[in-house]
């Protein structure tokens, strides 16, 4: 596919597409169950629960406790999605998970809704920038960043098809929703988005749709842009990363997390060992966030359209 080829079919948050997602999967296994830290609505279950209310467990404001009945019911083969807002789901219970879930290698699926910036106007204390990195650092764990509605529905319904510990991330905002409905997801294969030869940019999450904006518009100048969609951060395709910095030898990063410990951390250590070359970050650089719409914060903190433009002129001059 080329750059024309993705259009908006229409703005849908991401958390909708885990609704829709696991929804589907409660009628196709019987296994899949839900819990909720009291955040039904927001998580998008209620058509979950309204068809499988024997499959799901409302565990009230105590995060650390559904993390450990999740533990315990893949004991009896159960798959369950423990559900909350990105900042709950991780830095709150981070012990839970880690003893829990991670070292004991547990069939835990962690939904987490709200991540980053564009949760918006409740701020700083929700608006977790550190959750990849926390998540991707523990052994065993996949870490899953979907772009839009679409893809976000079939990372849901894949996860429960894959054996082991998943933390799955995704978002409050309407965003556009472009790529393919039937798509095949498959954890831990990069998507080219694009092929071009000046530069790639490598972005996940929300972001992704952003780098495509910056890809049409350096397309427009003559520029060609090798455009990848990771929505799997971790285990992360390398070998796609290192193909195309082997052809444009020099790279952006785009990501709504803390430039530390994020994506843009994982590929600048990939790229060191395999093939050292120019990088930029499109990230937060090093601070919290604060109150306000996702289109401001995602403009003051350096994470627009025009941010990724100037860091790919950037790096093409450091070639």
């Amino acid at each position: 596919m080329a750059l024309k080829d993705y259009t908006d079919q229409g703005g849908k948050d991401t958390r909708s597409g885990f609704g829709a997602g696991i929804s589907e999967l409660g009628r196709t296994n019987p296994n899949v169950v839900a819990l909720c830290a009291d955040l039904l609505g927001s998580l998008k279950l209620d058509d979950f629960v309204k068809e499988f209310p024997d499959r799901f467990i409302q565990c009230g404001i105590s995060e650390a406790n559904m993390i450990g009945v999740a533990a315990g019911l893949t004991v009896g083969g159960k798959i369950p999605f423990a559900t909350t807002f990105a900042n709950f789901a991780t830095g709150r219970v981070y012990d839970q998970i880690r003893q829990s879930v991670a070292y004991s290698n547990k069939n835990v699926k962690i939904a987490a809704s709200h991540a980053g910036l564009t949760l918006g106007e409740d701020g700083a204390t929700h608006q977790i920038l550190e959750d990849i990195g926390l998540m991707q650092m523990l052994p065993g764990m996949v870490v899953i960043n979907p772009c839009d509605y679409n893809q976000t529905k079939a990372a849901t319904i894949a996860v429960a098809n894959y054996e082991g510990s998943v933390y799955l991330r995704f978002g409050r905002p309407k965003w556009p929703n472009f790529t393919a409905v039937d798509q095949k997801f498959e954890i831990g294969k990069a998507l080219l988005m694009n092929e071009g030869t000046d530069v790639t940019i490598i972005a996940t999450g929300h972001l992704v749709w952003k780098s495509l904006e910056a890809a049409r518009e350096l397309e427009a100048k003559g520029i060609s842009v090798d455009l990848i969609n990771i929505h799997t951060i971790k285990p992360l395709d390398k070998e796609a990363i290192i193909a195309s910095v082997f052809k444009t030898k020099c790279a952006v990063v785009c990501e709504e997390h803390n430039v530390i410990g994020g994506l843009g951390s994982t590929v600048a250590a990939v790229l060191a060992k395999e093939k050292p070359t120019p990088l930029e970050f499109v990230a937060v650089n090093d601070s919290f966030g604060e109150s306000g719409t996702p289109d401001q914060l995602l403009t003051k903190y350096g994470l627009d359209t025009s941010d990724i433009l100037a860091a790919a002129v950037k790096v093409m001059g450091r070639r």
